[in-house]
């Protein structure tokens, strides 16, 4: 952790350091030159510096321990600060924009041009391949670490080279063949950087209502858990968030019915051991009987051939016969795409208890966090 962190700090400070010193130099040129679209293009470099700032602060903060107050953690506060840098680059996108149409107002009013000079056209190319620079740096870090705000960054900087390109051209247009494109290329500038921004804060956002994990780690920690011995079958498993690689998560497993209470604990163990050493993850196992009897597969078997009617239905499991008590517990997932679930239980329930009329059925529906 402490790598990771030490990584993206002085990943961070070498953007702020590069950034700041493309503003000063931007600044000077827009400023003596009079193009408000090398401003703005500062502008943005400073956003980046600040962005980076900001990550810097949101690295330290959620690496903070543990306490009452917050038992699971500050990690989530990496998504907060992407919501402050997306907050930071939708207002200087809106900037670019407001100070752009006042430079086209400016030039029809007066016929203000730019004055360039060759060394500004340098020193603007230059730049931009200080940016290049930068981008693939700053990916480079960010996969390296594993790092989404140090890969936003990268692809932020890359994109801002081709925006700095655009107005590396409004530039030679206005030194070459005396032709006003400033504020328009400000204005599209604005737009891009409010694009980029309305791209950062949902992404944001959506981390902060909880994504759905990535297919290959769900598939990879069911499959762990399978090939552990007694384990009959991995489901229900629900993971949750607090920051990068820290996660709390619940599943249920499938064991024999014979097992005694300490055979299932020694199982438990095992899961609970796996997924804290290789997920950095603390998982709570819960655990289903499975009963194979005659009686048992056959009903099985039919309610299998019932659910492959229904196309959402995506998964059967915990199934359980008592034939003491004469009920027959079992649980399904089905799918977000399901728009009536309740409907549909409904239905598998009249269907199945219209063929085994001595048995009551009992059907749990299980979200679909993981399957699809």
């Amino acid at each position: 952790m402490e790598k990771r962190e030490s990584v993206i700090i002085k990943t961070s400070i070498i953007g702020i350091i590069g950034n700041i010193i493309l503003v000063s130099f931007k600044a000077i040129i827009g400023f003596i030159a009079g193009s408000i679209s090398v401003i703005m293009d500062a502008l943005n470099n400073l956003t980046d510096a600040l962005s980076s700032v900001i990550t810097i602060v949101g690295t330290k903060l959620s690496n903070k321990r543990p306490n009452k107050k917050h038992p699971y953690g500050y990690g989530r506060i990496e998504y907060i600060t992407s919501s402050l840098i997306a907050a930071l680059i939708l207002f200087a996108g809106g900037t670019a924009i407001y100070e752009s149409i006042n430079s086209i107002i400016d030039h029809f009013k007066n016929d203000t041009l730019p004055d360039f000079q060759i060394y500004s056209l340098i020193i603007i190319s230059m730049a931009i391949l200080v940016k290049i620079a930068l981008g693939l740096f700053f990916k480079i870090q960010g996969k390296k670490v594993d790092s989404e705000n140090l890969k936003a960054s990268g692809m932020d900087a890359l994109f801002d080279a081709i925006l700095s390109l655009s107005t590396l051209v409004g530039a030679i247009l206005a030194y070459f063949a005396k032709i006003y494109v400033e504020g328009y290329l400000g204005i599209i500038i604005g737009l891009f950087i409010i694009k980029s921004g309305i791209e950062v804060f949902k992404e944001s956002l959506s981390s902060m209502i909880g994504n759905r994990f990535d297919k290959e780690i769900v598939a990879n920690i069911k499959s762990d858990v399978n090939k552990i011995d007694g384990v009959l079958g991995a489901y229900d498993l629900i993971l949750n968030s607090y920051g990068h690689n820290k996660n709390i998560g619940s599943i249920h497993i499938s064991v024999d019915a014979s097992l005694t209470a300490n055979e299932i604990q020694k199982i438990e163990r095992k899961i609970s051991e796996l997924l804290y050493a290789k997920y950095n993850t603390i998982m709570t196992v819960g655990v289903y009987a499975e009963n194979n009897d005659l009686e048992s597969k056959e009903i099985k078997k039919e309610l299998n051939s019932i659910l492959a009617k229904y196309k959402n239905v995506l998964q059967l499991h915990g199934f359980y016969l008592d034939k003491k008590e004469m009920v027959c517990n079992f649980d399904l997932v089905i799918s977000f795409d399901e728009e009536n679930p309740d409907d549909v239980i409904s239905e598998i329930k009249a269907k199945i208890s219209e063929k085994y009329k001595d048995y009551k059925f009992v059907i749990v529906f299980d979200q679909d966090f993981s399957l699809s």
